[in-house]
């Protein structure tokens, strides 16, 4: 994107031609952060915007100051984080008050733990990015009307100065917090429970007592932290003291009667420089979509913010549905990406909202939750758990959706509810060549069952590749499809065409950490040596040695510090079998590959490792003959014939943290094959 080819011919946003319609792509309702960032992905992939912000000027107030690991994501994919600061450290998390190292959730993660940036320098850096990218913001302009017709959403906005223009684009989100007035105008339904707790929040100047983290009190928490311009941030919680219907921030008086109360301190003598209250209501809308209006952020959901969550799941939100919604928009998506868009998040957003009740019982309950807290605390000290807390935290999980089938099959490994909580590879992305099929979709779903989106390669064989992605699903993974035929011209661009297209609609980025190159062609069956044409020859080359080179080049370019590939070879390549010859010697190029590239990439931790199979039933015809199968386990120590499950084990394994000090290996998958 060069140029702001949408944004206005003038500085002043309140200045404008009343008798002139809106017309653009998409309009976004609501100027705060997760409006703004949906907006400049929007304009990132080519979209016309247009913020509609009932604020005539950008708010002054921090209501969030936290971000997580997963938003630092986005943000440095998109260059903010250096605009940012970047942000300080924020110091230790916690669970409902609980001391928790956010760190745990990826030690190894450039942006583990939590971070610092008031929410007004947040929509500042968002604002200006937005803005060169050509979005369009318009503020003073609050909408009161909404319509749907076939095609096109038209909207009726009032503007600060009290005369009425009209709207019209393709699709609408609303982005305008717990309040939504898109919300209701368009019919969404509110489902959740209603406050029972409040908490009072002040930012007051003048005053000097002591810092305090979750400190609880016979008659209530309360915590205060002195901001660098001198300010103190006080929230303080009465027990048993239930939500009152505001239409306004709390006076001040009321937040020092109760802090006096809760501490016995008096702050009276200070400044207020900000008033606010919040609840644990707890509501999250049915769907995220109605026809051509969508809802993202605290439109969509609305939560305590309880460790700064609600700020860190709207931006995701945005995140995930700019690209998506962009692509739709110009064409290149079908309406089903929007639907994904639902499918991705809204279980995302019911996990996040039930932790956030669970820390708003342990960290606003009376003394009745004391021995809750104190059981929480002790399990707290097992690693997996506290690693579970941190990446749900963190944004890092990627739990499957709440009654997702886990039963076993014959043809892929058992998914156990255990394993999607702290699967292994959480928040990892993956591409699989020939996962259609065999080895290559034994591996696709052994690594989705351990948290990893997998992009399914296929050459031909679409009904193939879509039940691997089928197969994957209904276990509460996540996949995608990606076909390329390899071995001719345009292969790597087309693979990595539609593998990055895919990657940035279900995440927000092109960024690619797992790397299996698994597709293969074979000689036929009895071929000896002077028989191979120069033609087969060739084309043996082409797919298992010349792609997979020019696969892993290209993938250098999106592979994550710390990524993992893998290249699928063969035990041939120790073990003569004149038949094979020309393959074999493929295989021995993608061994080659594997040591040279394990030096090459070592500065950048990741590992490069090729895995051998023996003998391996991939579903062909041969394996259905048992005489055959016979002779063939007993070439193996273990006299059977390898699953392909065997092999995706040890490929998973390679994949995982647990493998990090393993590379240039030559990994033996044969069962015993070349022990003679």
């Amino acid at each position: 994107m060069t140029g702001p080819a949408n944004a206005d011919a003038d500085d002043n946003p309140l200045e404008r031609d009343t008798a002139a319609p809106l017309e653009t792509d998409v309009f976004v309702v609501g100027a705060g952060p997760v409006g703004l960032l949906l907006a400049g992905e929007l304009r990132t992939a080519g979209a016309r915007v247009t913020l509609l912000e009932q604020l005539t000027e950008p708010t002054t107030e921090s209501r969030a100051s936290t971000l997580h690991a997963r938003t630092m994501e986005l943000l440095a994919a998109r260059g903010l984080l250096e605009r940012l600061g970047p942000p300080p450290p924020g110091g230790p998390g916690h669970f409902g008050g609980i001391p928790l190292d956010l760190t745990a959730a990826d030690p190894g993660h450039p942006h583990a733990g939590q971070w610092k940036c008031p929410q007004a320098t947040l929509e500042r850096v968002l604002g200006e990015w937005s803005r060169e990218l050509g979005a369009r913001l318009l503020r003073g302009h609050r909408v009161v009307g909404l319509t749907q017709r076939a095609g096109h959403v038209e909207v009726t906005v009032a503007r600060s100065d009290g005369t009425l223009i009209h709207g019209r684009a393709a699709y609408l989100v609303g982005c305008d917090g717990e309040g939504s007035a898109v919300r209701r105008l368009a019919g969404f339904t509110l489902a959740g429970q209603d406050a029972s707790r409040e908490m009072l929040r002040a930012d007051v100047a003048g005053i000097d007592i002591p810092n305090r983290r979750f400190e609880r009190h016979p008659r209530g928490m309360a915590t205060a932290a002195r901001w660098p311009d001198g300010t103190t941030r006080v929230m303080v919680h009465l027990h048993g003291q239930r939500p009152v219907p505001r239409s306004r921030p709390p006076g001040f008086d009321e937040v020092v009667a109760a802090w006096a109360t809760v501490t016995g301190e008096d702050i009276g003598h200070g400044t207020p420089v900000w008033l606010n209250a919040f609840d644990d209501t707890s509501r999250q809308v049915t769907r995220y979509r109605r026809g051509r209006v969508l809802l993202a952020g605290d439109a969509a959901h609305r939560q305590m913010p309880v460790g700064g969550q609600a700020l860190n799941l709207g931006l995701q939100d945005a995140a995930d549905l700019g690209a998506k919604l962009a692509g739709r928009v110009l064409g290149r998506a079908g309406e089903d990406v929007l639907d994904s868009y639902h499918a991705s998040r809204h279980p995302v957003g019911a996990r996040t909202l039930t932790n956030i009740r669970a820390q708003a019982l342990l960290l606003l309950g009376g003394p009745e939750v004391e021995p809750l807290r104190s059981t929480i605390g002790a399990l707290m000290g097992n690693a997996a758990v506290h690693r579970h807390l941190a990446r749900m935290i963190s944004g890092l999980e990627s739990a499957p959706p709440a009654g997702a089938a886990v039963a076993p099959t014959p043809t892929q490994p058992h998914l156990t509810p255990e394993r999607n909580i702290v699967g292994r590879l959480d928040s990892r992305t993956a591409l699989v060549t020939g996962s259609s099929r065999g080895i290559g979709r034994a591996i696709a779903i052994r690594l989705a069952a351990e948290g990893a989106l997998v992009a399914v390669h296929y050459a031909t064989n679409v009904d193939a590749a879509d039940e691997t992605v089928a197969l994957i699903e209904k276990d509460g993974g996540r996949a995608f499809p990606v076909q390329a035929e390899l071995g001719v011209p345009g292969d790597v661009h087309q693979l990595f065409q539609a593998l990055e297209q895919g990657l940035k609609e279900r995440t927000g980025e092109a960024s690619l950490d797992i790397l299996v190159n698994n597709a293969g062609a074979t000689t036929p069956e009895g071929q000896l040596p002077e028989d191979v044409t120069v033609e087969e020859f060739d084309r043996l080359f082409a797919i298992n040695a010349r792609a997979p080179f020019f696969i892993t080049q290209r993938a250098l370019g999106i592979l994550s510090t710390g990524g993992r590939i893998i290249n699928i070879s063969s035990g041939l390549t120790r073990l003569a079998n004149p038949e094979q010859v020309a393959y074999s010697m493929t295989k021995g190029a993608i061994e080659q590959l594997s040591l040279h590239l394990a030096r090459h990439l070592a500065p950048r931790q990741i590992t490069v490792n090729s895995v051998a199979p023996g003998i391996t039933d991939n579903g062909g015809p041969v394996f259905d003959i048992p005489a055959a199968v016979e002779q063939m386990a007993q070439l193996s120590a273990f006299k059977r014939v390898g699953k392909a499950e065997d092999v995706a084990d040890v490929v998973t394994f390679l994949a995982t943290d647990d493998a990090r000090w393993i590379t240039g290996a030559f990994i033996d998958a044969t069962g015993g094959t070349l022990l003679g």
